[in-house]
């Protein structure tokens, strides 16, 4: 818990000014405008703040390298030489850098995510969630978002190709802009890709924190689905969900998931040996392999069987009792083959 306020986090009325600077943009202050911006004034024009320099809500924004306009806004990211956020000031790129506790450097979006981050996601969060979540999924972001663009921006590891650094790189107009079309076509289309990318990054944030919020749900009800199990290697689900990530997480011995699909059918899926991996930890029968409808039904001995995927690794019949039993019947027949 810092024992600051955020520059505009508290019950200020008045309008914040933040500022990063202009020329080649990268994704750290991308992002760390992103993230004042829904932590800020969510209910804004993300764009428009950009691209018109103006804005009818609590935050403006520009981007400039002129001493005198550094000096004048609250809030200053990726420029400056400060690193000093009881004053606004978010710049990482001194001598003496501020650090994580394992010692990556911050980028100027770390910076942000760290003191502006929750608030942000609290603002996008469209559902009723306590704090421990909303730390949750602030912690997930910033490890898997964050940490990797603090270490691409500082030099300690590439995101690599098709990440979002890569696609914030994307949006800026090629080396020759000005030697082509001039230099004032060349600032006006540099302001249209930092948009352009603002827009792309803010698209991800949004997706992704929903995404680790469902996640965090999956996992109540993944863990809850297990303790109610009779038999701990066949987890039955009421709704379909990810089920992998949270089996592997937390070491349960589940051989098949067993949940319904969006056509009303329900399907039985095995488990792989190791996340992500290809294989199961218990191949489905093979006499089943490739066989559907009557064939299947009379192979598995389930009358609403409806398919069985020739690599073996998911089938499904027309009811929740029917994959239930084909899940039940596929263990037995392994027990019975081993023996």
């Amino acid at each position: 818990m810092s024992e600051y306020t955020p520059i505009g986090l508290g019950h200020e009325a008045t309008t914040t000014t933040a500022l990063t600077h202009s020329g080649n943009f990268h994704v750290d202050e991308t992002l760390g405008y992103v993230v004042l911006h829904y932590a800020l004034a969510p209910m804004g024009d993300l764009r428009a703040r950009i691209l018109n320099g103006t804005s009818d809500d609590c935050l403006k924004f520009y981007r400039s390298r002129n001493p005198e306009q550094i000096q004048a806004a609250d809030i200053v990211f990726d420029v400056g030489g400060i690193y000093d956020p009881t004053k606004g000031r978010y710049d990482h790129h001194m001598k003496n850098k501020p650090l994580r506790e394992d010692g990556t450097p911050y980028s100027a979006a770390g910076l942000l995510w760290k003191d502006y981050g929750k608030a942000a996601v609290r603002n996008l969060v469209r559902t009723q969630v306590d704090d421990a979540t909303i730390a949750a999924i602030w912690q997930s972001i910033d490890k898997s978002l964050v940490v990797p663009i603090d270490q691409d921006d500082n030099g300690v590891a590439k995101m690599g190709k098709l990440s979002l650094a890569d696609i914030v790189s994307a949006c800026s107009p090629p080396w020759d802009t000005a030697e082509l079309h001039g230099p004032e076509e060349a600032k006006r289309r540099e302001t249209l890709g930092f948009a352009n990318a603002a827009t792309a990054v803010a698209s991800h944030l949004v997706n992704t924190i929903d995404r680790v919020r469902a996640s965090l749900k999956a996992m109540d009800r993944v863990l809850s689905a297990y303790a109610a199990a009779e038999d701990k290697r066949i987890l039955l689900m009421d709704t379909g969900m990810p089920t992998e990530k949270v089996i592997f997480e937390h070491d349960l011995p589940v051989i098949y998931v067993v949940s319904p699909t969006g056509g009303g059918q329900w399907n039985v899926k095995a488990v792989p040996p190791e996340r992500g991996a290809f294989g199961q930890r218990i191949s489905l029968p093979e006499a089943w392999a490739g066989l559907d409808g009557a064939n299947l039904a009379k192979a598995c001995g389930v009358s609403d069987a409806v398919f069985a995927h020739p690599a073996r690794f998911i089938c499904g019949a027309a009811s929740r009792e029917g994959a239930l039993t084909m899940a039940k019947r596929a263990l037995e027949i392994d027990a019975a083959l081993k023996q």
